[in-house]
């Protein structure tokens, strides 16, 4: 088994997608939309072959996001190296992203970044 893809819905489906493609390297399909329902999507896919869904529909939920909370914690982009980590998290930083840990290794040996980013979701960025 492997994962096919994972799915996030936003409020902003544009900014989201320019988000994953301008700082992560992914690259959007056209976009899906049903007219009936409102439901709107783009798959973005990165190098490896990871795809991330992007979602939007009228009317969805939106309670606050805490950092520590159950469910979907994060997703992870490997950067490839300490330095592009490095890189990659100061220019999010001057960008206005919020970094919450990192650059740094954790206890169980990763080296990486926390940042909080696309409606309050966070987002690690390892070597």
């Amino acid at each position: 088994m492997k994962i096919e893809h994972a799915a996030l819905y936003v409020n902003d489906l544009e900014a989201a997608r320019d988000f994953f493609i301008r700082y992560l390297g992914g690259k959007s399909n056209e976009g899906y939309h049903n007219p009936r329902t409102g439901f709107r999507s783009y798959f973005i896919a990165f190098d490896d072959g990871a795809r991330l869904e992007l979602m939007n529909k009228p009317e969805m939920d939106d309670r606050e996001k805490s950092l520590n909370r159950t469910g979907y914690a994060h997703i992870a982009f490997s950067a490839g190296s300490k330095e592009r980590v490095n890189e990659l998290t100061e220019e999010l930083r001057t960008a206005g992203y919020e970094v919450v840990s990192g650059p740094r290794i954790t206890g169980d040996g990763y080296y990486e970044s926390s940042i909080v980013a696309v409606e309050r979701n966070q987002i690690e960025i390892t070597e």
